[in-house]
């Protein structure tokens, strides 16, 4: 170990100078003026990382405090960075992800200020405003992975959930928006609540905040009990990962805190792809794989980890094959994935976990950046009812779309098929209390997988070109368009005139997706052996010695090509193939049976497309009963108790007392007498009775 590398504190800076550029001077700087600052400072970061990773690949590991906040209680509160494999890779994938989208975003908000009423003062500088927070969303996530204490660790988890608010709730004149981005920032402020009550454990019993301290004092914290319910003795580290687990499923989006995700598609394509592939919901996973130290001495957490990521997989797969949404079918597609990353984190996999982090960040990457694509073509329809024949007319956005779905689904040989088959295993393999539940959820997911993956595909891809007679958009009939979303002066969102005519979009478009789809292919080749069996992370990631699944799955391996090869007689690649077979019959042969299909599912189909009813829970059991308590101590407490009984109360009290007295304040002086007599006689009267 060394000290600080010395190029470390600008992987972070370079984003946030562009950041702070691009947002307060965009109207001077200009358009192209704030696309540039902001690119050329995460292609930096990108670089500078690049550089970095080859020092740590050498062998060296970097730990050190950059600066000193504050010192309370012996507490010291510091701004540091830790340096590893495992925080290398996390800078990589976030910064090339980072750049693809900067660049992307180039081509897809051009038009922005159509997005906005005339006139609007929010409209004005909105895309210089745009690049300054990606860039700024670019820092906060790096400053999550490259902490190495816990007060940053918060620092960033915050900052990353206050850009997603503002991101997704971009384009403020949509109702929609501003109630998802709310709906992210509360449902992840229920996550946030459970993680500062671990950190603040942790600081409690370990005096420290610093990774190495608190990882140092682990088996003190593993025989340590406290009773949250007194006469039920936990062990303590269970309750510290627990805490820590519930703010990874608010940031992560598992089940029950995963209702924010879907209802993030509000904000624009580029900010989609960038919170669901590389950071914002990467942050959850990235966090229990640091802490692994801790949770590999709780096999309670980490059966309540794997149960969840289980269930998330595989209920919400099942959502995604009833969506008509292009980029909400994406985004369930990223919950299923991120409950196989969680399923991972359960069964002690974190390097496969950590695999399918890196594999899945660029091709969830190519299938949203590829949807926004098609909304771009298809003037923002995002309704793929209303799509349909897309591939002679985008080809490049199709070809990268379907080897996304082929990573997607598991196919081999693309990237997703070496981590999702990984995990399959691990789980297959693992002791942890659950993991046959757990592989039994996955294992039917792979199916489900393959199912939606290609039914986005042939849907909107293939068959009947459904654009040219589709009926008149809701959303764009409640904005004042016609049933080809023109407006009345005959121009769509984007000034276009006429009919939808779809064509492929700009290079700066299309490059990004094509850089994407290469590590799509390629990733899982060149990092299976070193990434899972290799020692690639090394100390990084502690895994106990009860908890042999990786190195269980070590003697069988031989090798990417021998992997390949078997995985095409297992069970996860059958399943696949079957789910991709069922899409291509209902949506390509028989187009006609999915409506027949959904008639006479009856009941399941309303539950899947009611969202299991989470939504509606929640707003009438959270939102509701906050509107109801609210009211409660409005009229019981505000209007009844403080002003009727303590302002009014005591108004109406003395004026009564006034009213008494006033009876004795005549001006008479017979009447004064008369009182003062009486009032003789009532003292002699308690006197006398006193004596």
């Amino acid at each position: 170990m060394s000290a600080m590398h010395p190029l470390a504190i600008y992987v972070p800076l370079a984003p946030l100078a562009g950041a702070v550029v691009a947002g307060l001077f965009g109207g001077s700087i200009g358009r192209a003026g704030a696309h540039w600052i902001t690119s050329l400072g995460v292609a930096a970061s990108l670089i500078l990382s690049c550089l970095i990773f080859q020092d740590v690949d050498a062998g060296q590991t970097y730990n050190a405090a950059v600066y000193i906040w504050a010192t309370s209680g012996g507490i010291s509160f510091d701004v540091g960075f830790l340096i590893d494999k495992l925080t290398v890779t996390m800078m990589l994938v976030v910064t090339f992800v980072s750049l693809m989208v900067h660049i992307y975003t180039i081509g897809y908000m051009a038009h922005d200020e159509d997005n906005w009423p005339a006139g609007s003062l929010a409209g004005r500088n909105s895309y210089q405003r745009f690049f300054a927070y990606i860039s700024l969303f670019t820092f906060s996530m790096l400053m999550l992975v490259m902490s190495n204490n816990f007060l940053q660790l918060f620092f960033g988890w915050e900052a990353v959930g206050l850009v997603s608010y503002l991101l997704i709730g971009f384009w403020s004149v949509r109702p929609t928006a501003v109630y998802a981005n709310l709906k992210a920032f509360l449902v992840n402020r229920v996550g946030d609540f459970g993680f500062l009550l671990g950190i603040g454990l942790i600081a409690a019993y370990c005096g420290s905040l610093n990774y190495g301290d608190v990882f140092a004092q682990a088996q003190q914290l593993a025989n340590t009990s406290i009773e949250l319910v007194p006469g039920t003795a936990w062990a303590l580290v269970s309750v510290v990962c627990i805490c820590l687990f519930i703010g990874a499923m608010g940031k992560s989006a598992q089940f029950p805190l995963h209702v924010w995700l879907p209802d993030s598609m509000e904000g624009p394509t580029p900010i989609s792809a960038l919170i669901h592939a590389a950071t914002m919901v990467t942050a959850g996973i990235f966090m229990v794989s640091r802490m692994s130290p801790l949770f590999e001495l709780s096999d309670a957490a980490l059966s309540f980890v794997i149960v969840i990521g289980a269930i998330t997989a595989f209920f919400m797969a099942l959502i995604a094959i009833v969506q008509t949404d292009i980029k909400r079918v994406v985004a369930y597609s990223t919950l299923s994935q991120l409950g196989y990353m969680t399923t991972a984190l359960g069964a002690s996999a974190y390097s496969a976990a950590m695999f399918h982090l890196a594999t899945h960040a660029f091709f969830k990457a190519v299938l949203f950046l590829g949807a926004g694509s098609v909304i771009i073509a298809m003037h923002h329809e995002q309704d793929m009812r209303r799509m349909g024949g897309l591939r002679k007319y985008m080809p490049i956005t199709y070809l990268t779309v379907l080897i996304g779905a082929l990573a997607n689904a598991g196919f081999p040989p693309f990237a997703g098929f070496f981590s999702k088959d990984s995990i399959i295993e691990a789980v297959h393999l693992s002791t942890t209390t659950g993991a046959g539940f757990a592989y039994a959820l996955i294992l039917a997911g792979v199916f489900v997988g393959g199912f939606y993956s290609f039914r986005l595909v042939f849907f909107a891809f293939h068959g009947k070109e459904r654009f040219r007679d589709a009926p008149a958009h809701d959303a764009h009939e409640a904005h004042g368009h016609d049933e080809h979303g023109l407006d009345a002066h005959g121009h769509d969102d984007h000034g276009h005139h006429g009919p939808v005519e779809p064509k492929e979009s700009p290079w700066v478009v299309t490059v990004p997706l094509i850089l994407l789809a290469i590590p799509s292919v390629i990733a899982g080749w060149t990092m299976i052996g070193p990434a899972l069996f290799g020692n690639y992370f090394g100390g990084a990631i502690f895994i106990a010695p009860e908890h042999p699944a990786i190195a269980s799955m070590k003697a069988g391996f031989h090798g990417a090509f021998g992997m390949v090869i078997h995985g095409l007689m297992t069970p996860p690649f059958w399943l696949a193939l079957g789910g991709a077979a069922t899409a291509w019959y209902l949506y390509i042969a028989r187009p006609d049976l999915p409506a027949v299909i959904k008639a006479k599912s009856g009941a399941l189909a309303r539950i899947l497309e009611d969202k299991y009813g989470f939504d509606r829970f929640n707003d009438w059991f959270f939102a509701g009963g906050a509107r109801l308590l609210g009211r409660g101590l409005w009229k019981g407490g505000d209007q009844t108790v403080i002003d009727g009984l303590a302002v009014n109360g005591s108004a109406r009290v003395v004026g009564w007392i006034a009213s008494i007295v006033r009876l004795f304040q005549s001006g008479y002086i017979y009447q004064y007498a008369f009182s003062m007599i009486i009032g003789v006689f009532v003292l002699l009267t308690l006197w006398m009775n006193r004596a």
